[in-house]
């Protein structure tokens, strides 16, 4: 395409408006929402009103009076409808590491005659480190982490769980969530999804598709800032039943009678532990506000735009410097990341993050694009190329300060 007829897109664009509801550095171009989004603008406002206000002010009556204990529900709630599920069925809280622990002792528990946790081998290490740990923490669980394409013959009787990251975090592989979760069930296994590619990025159907569990992040495609809160689901089925083994204060049924006994709350609530983060919890509060008037259709549609012109127009340049494309070209099998492996994967991406424009890279060789609908332009992509043309024609990359790994990458 030309330059002109992506301006033209840009024009045409029905999210065009979104882009100005988030701080944007000056000549940067962004495309690693899917580690970290940018900041939203009300945010900053916001938290100093908690701060100065509420924390300065009205200190310890802000439990009750600014409603500080109920953010994990409020914020939830706000999640919720970006990931097909209702409102009393996610709560924010923890991280998604820990959020993981806590559903899949529950799942595992559910199904206290089953011995296996089945799992992709490619799954992002974190998801199946926890399941190691709760493997070694129970003993005589089978982890039957495999292929892609094995992952459906993995499934049998015995299957407890089936656990995956709906998007592969390294190659944007989209899972088909509908199928999976159906083939599970129909085994009698229960389905933990990973939603941290995918809340905010494009809409997910929980409950259409009938999951049992889901965990996310908030700081990627959610915007929520560094270390933000993460979120978990469980399907009003099985709440009442999903038994919390990290039982702590705010997971009891009545959190201020300080009884010594353990009762959980009924609903989600019991999957809570310890007290909120505030501060953090009230910035992912007033991320999520950008999507209160967005479709997430719309916002599918431009992914797949996005994503399927910069495929387009790192052709030539695939081809000329041996970048080899990683991610799905079919629409229903892609998320909202493009991805490559190259030989020099790491001094090329610092060397494009130089020229302005920000991807991220993961072991061993991929160079990985995330694409935020919300705030990135068509003619983005067309900047992101020609830059990354410049570093590969130049040989940019080749300086050895591109070289040297930092302790994040």
């Amino acid at each position: 395409m030309t330059l002109e007829a992506i301006q033209a897109l840009d024009r045409s664009d029905p999210l065009a408006a979104k882009r100005e509801e988030f701080v944007i550095p000056e000549g940067l171009v962004y495309l690693d929402g899917n580690s970290l989004g940018l900041l939203p603008r009300a945010v900053p406002g916001h938290l100093e009103k908690v701060v100065q206000q509420q924390w300065g002010h009205d200190l310890i009556r802000s439990w009750n009076l600014h409603g500080w204990v109920e953010l994990p529900l409020q914020v939830g709630a706000k999640i919720a409808r970006l990931i097909g599920a209702e409102a009393d069925e996610v709560v924010a809280a923890d991280s998604t590491s820990v959020n993981l622990f806590k559903v899949l002792l529950a799942a595992l528990r559910l199904r206290p005659n089953r011995r296996i946790i089945v799992s992709d081998i490619d799954n992002f290490p974190t998801d199946l480190y926890i399941a190691q740990g709760v493997s070694r923490l129970l003993g005589g669980y089978e982890l039957r982490f495999v292929q892609k394409d094995q992952i459906e013959a993995a499934l049998d009787q015995q299957t407890a769980v089936l656990m995956l990251t709906e998007v592969d975090y390294r190659t944007g592989y989209l899972y088909d969530m509908a199928r999976l979760t159906r083939l599970a069930h129909e085994k009698g296994a229960l389905v933990i999804w990973d939603l941290a590619h995918s809340a905010g990025a494009f809409p997910v159907h929980l409950n259409q598709h009938r999951v049992d569990f889901a965990v996310g992040c908030g700081y990627k495609y959610l915007n929520g800032g560094p270390g933000a809160p993460a979120f978990l689901f469980v399907a009003r089925q099985h709440q009442r039943a999903a038994f919390p083994f990290l039982s702590g204060w705010m997971g009891h049924q009545a959190p201020f009678a300080f009884v010594p006994e353990y009762v959980a709350a009924e609903d989600i609530r019991r999957l809570t532990v310890g007290t909120p983060s505030v501060l953090s919890m009230s910035a992912l509060d007033a991320a999520l506000e950008v999507f209160a008037n967005v479709d997430m259709e719309v916002v599918r549609q431009k992914s797949l735009q996005l994503t399927g012109l910069f495929i387009e127009l790192m052709e030539p340049l695939a081809a000329r410097y041996g970048f080899e494309l990683v991610t799905p070209t079919l629409h229903t099998r892609r998320g909202s990341q493009v991805s490559y492996r190259h030989p020099q994967g790491y001094p090329v991406m610092q060397a494009l993050i130089s020229q302005g424009v920000v991807g991220d890279f993961r072991a061993p060789d991929i160079v990985r694009f995330g694409f935020a609908p919300l705030y990135l332009r068509f003619v983005d992509v067309w900047y992101a190329v020609n830059r990354l043309e410049q570093v590969m024609r130049q040989d940019l990359w080749k300086d050895p300060r591109f070289s040297q790994r930092a302790k994040v990458t």
